[in-house]
């Protein structure tokens, strides 16, 4: 069992130690300030604090950011850092983000400023991304450090980062190298230099060295703590993404408002029904639209028995729940084909309770405009007048009702309000359909769907149809009409390699959004060696990036060879190998996401209208907020909202949402902690008025390498 290694006494006590109280201080006197829990961020227009303000807007911790290259930008100076409010003097940022140690020209008043607030409220600083340098904390690289790229380095969690901030990690920082030709990360390797009160809280091996160097670290002087970090990244990096939490941690005491998690949710498509084969031949779907009518012969593919009992092992071991979007009508014709037998529908049925359900629609009807497949690609068919011919009210309804009732004699257990349309048909669909079919909204309403799914590469942000909210999903690229790993392969060739290496082509005409193989991949070894890991690469990229949304795939994928496997394998696998077990995958099903969704939004609009206020007194944090809107935060264990604890846990914290009912919520912090020391050593040294040294940023990290066939 993996052990979690980061304590609540620490957490806590760095919450003391936050705002410059005596270790133990349970409740606040008059003299005690009002810490705002905002953060500041100044930025130089680089990619390492645009990547902090990208985790503080997914989470929805409030920040104020600052462009040290904005024309007219705010002054910091004294009065835009701390003032008095009811007579008690206030902090109006908990925390501050620099672009490195020192982004200021020499005697910079506005580094004087920061340095006193820092040093008056015990405010800590992040240098996002700086030179290893005795100003912070370090040898100059040239004393036995290094210098350079770092792609693919193996880094780790230090002892004290384990017990520190970065708790919820294994151990394992591997760095990202996504591509030979591109330089994606450059950092500065070096131990603390002489006589400084250093910390490192993740190291890799100096190259040519025995010893290692920090990446990650806390240097504490002049009554001031700073989080130095000497590598650069972006907020895509997968590196990032693991620290990111723990960067925020760190900078907040772990008392903040905001929340993140990882999640991964895996819809199943098409149960019961079968999925059109791709014709290797053809280079088409025999039976699908792409080829043209009565081309080829269909043949589909459709799960077994065996197919399910592998599926509930897999489940139990994983201890992963799927969720099968289905469609009876595939039940009901096999049972009319075959004297009422149907052994995949008994297997299901018998083993429903392991899985969660998902109305996809009765007959998995296309429920946008009538299709004219006489062309390919398709096109909308129209009335005598030109104008657009849909499908009516009453066929989307039956499709969605017709499903609940074939449920319902199946003892399925439904929730009625969730839908996933056939193709998430109905919805706009560009370029033939590019507005949704109006008998949609009005059949979900007559249905009562609250929750409607979409396609995440069609639409990435969540909107209304009618009484339903949509929940995007990302398409996995493991195909519908694959149940073989060298049909996937071909059909992955054909889309992804130029017409001269004998592909479609679609790859050039589509340059912008994706880039051809440079070979075709071999069919007996491309789906495992070179599919699959990328893949994976992409979807566990989703789940470190606090992106609840859920992915797709479809039940011919846990046919035959079971090809999707592999990918699910690779991203909990690839989880599990990074994450203590304090920070599991949270598994949700699709109305539970689309709540969340919900309330990010409603949560960022009243933080962007400036209707959110809270802080932190002593040991209680008070937050106020519009009426109605539920407020999200990270407090730590212990934590009491009224005579009820707060929150769940998660990754050695505890978070959740709190709704607002007109009046400010009022959180308790645990109040017994160990005797710790409550900052830094009180030095009456003036800061450091050097600006730091220029640091390389290579080109990965300004603009991210992608994640294309090519790469």
């Amino acid at each position: 069992m993996k052990r979690t290694i980061r304590t609540t006494a620490l957490t806590v006590g760095a919450l003391i130690a936050s705002l410059g109280l005596p270790a133990g201080a349970a409740h606040a006197d008059a003299t005690t300030p009002r810490i705002d829990l905002r953060v500041l961020v100044v930025s130089d227009g680089g990619p390492s604090t645009d990547a902090i303000t990208a985790e503080l807007d997914a989470a929805g911790t409030p920040y104020t950011e600052v462009d040290l290259e904005q024309s007219g930008r705010p002054v910091i100076d004294a009065g835009f850092l701390a003032d008095t409010v009811d007579g008690r003097p206030r902090a109006k940022f908990q925390a501050v983000v620099l672009p490195n140690d020192n982004p200021f020209p020499a005697n910079s008043a506005e580094m004087a400023a920061l340095a006193s607030y820092e040093q008056t409220y015990a405010i800590p600083q992040v240098d996002a991304y700086t030179y290893a340098r005795p100003e912070a904390g370090l040898q100059y690289p040239v004393h036995g450090g290094y210098s350079g790229t770092v792609d693919g380095v193996q880094a780790q969690v230090t002892a004290a980062g384990k017990a520190g901030p970065f708790g919820y990690l294994d151990a394992a920082v591997p760095f990202e190298d996504n591509s030979p030709t591109v330089g994606e990360s450059y950092a500065y390797l070096s131990t603390p230099a002489a006589g400084a009160d250093f910390t490192p809280y993740v190291d890799a091996p100096i190259p040519g060295k025995s010893t290692r160097g920090s990446l990650v670290g806390e240097y504490r002087h002049d009554g001031r703590r700073e989080l130095v970090v000497t590598f650069v990244y972006n907020q895509y990096q997968q590196q990032f993404r693991l620290l990111a939490r723990g960067i925020v941690e760190w900078m907040t005491g772990g008392v903040h408002l905001g929340a993140s998690r990882n999640y991964f949710a895996v819809h199943v498509d098409d149960v019961f029904a079968a999925d059109d084969r791709w014709d290797t031949e053809l280079n088409c779907t025999p039976g699908d639209i792409d080829c043209a009518q009565g081309e080829g012969v269909p043949n589909p593919i459709r799960m077994t028995p065996s197919d399910v009992d592998y599926a509930t092992a897999w489940e139990s071991r994983r201890n992963f729940t799927l969720d099968l979007a289905f469609n009876g009508v595939g039940s009901v014709e096999q049972r009319e084909e075959n004297n009422g037998v149907d052994q995949l529908a008994d297997k299901l049925i018998a083993d429903r309770d392991r899985f969660r359900w998902l109305n996809h629609t009765y007959t998995h009807a296309f429920l946008g405009c009538r299709q004219d497949t006489s062309v390919v690609p398709w096109k909308c068919a129209t009335n005598t007048d030109g104008s657009t011919e849909w499908v009516s009210r009453a066929e989307v309804s039956a499709e969605i009702a017709n499903n609940r009732l074939w449920a319902q004699s199946a003892g399925l257990p439904l929730d009625n309000d969730e839908l996933v349309t056939g193709e998430h048909s109905g919805l706009k669909l560009s370029p033939q359909q590019p507005e949704d079919n109006p008998n949609l909204a009005l059949a979900l309403a007559d249905n009562g769907v609250e929750w409607l799914g979409s396609d995440n590469s069609r639409e990435p942000d969540q909107r209304q149809v009618g009484p339903a909210t949509t929940v995007s999903r990302y398409p996995m690229n493991v195909f519908y009409n694959a149940g073989r790993a060298a049909e996937q392969v071909d059909e992955y060739n054909w889309i992804y390699t130029s017409r001269a290496q004998g592909g479609s082509g679609i790859c050039e005409d589509h340059s912008d959004t994706s880039t051809c193989l440079t070979a075709p991949l071999a069919t007996t070894t491309g789906y495992a060696d070179y599919i699959v890991p990328l893949e994976t690469r992409i979807d566990l990229g989703h789940v470190l990036a606090n992106d609840p949304k859920p992915h797709f795939i479809h039940q011919s994928n846990l046919a035959e060879d079971r090809i999707a496997y592999p990918v699910l394998d690779g991203v909990l696998d690839g989880y599990n190998d990074l994450f203590a077990d304090n920070t599991p995958v949270v598994n949700l099903r699709m109305k539970d996401i689309g709540t969340e969704l919900q309330r990010r939004a409603a949560w960022k609009a009243a933080i962007q209208a400036g209707q959110v206020t809270a802080y932190r007194i002593g040991d209680t944090v008070t937050v106020e907020a519009p009426d109605g809107v539920a407020a999200t935060a990270t407090m730590p264990t212990g934590t009491t909202n009224g005579s009820a604890g707060f929150g769940d846990a998660y990754a050695g914290e505890v978070s959740g949402w709190t709704t607002s009912a007109g009046r400010p919520l009022t959180f308790t912090l645990p109040s017994s902690v160990p005797s710790l020391s409550a900052t830094v050593a009180g030095q009456d040294k003036a800061p450091a008025t050097r600006t730091t040294p220029h640091t390389r940023v290579p080109a990965g990290v300004t603009e991210q390498v992608p994640y294309t066939p090519e790469h």
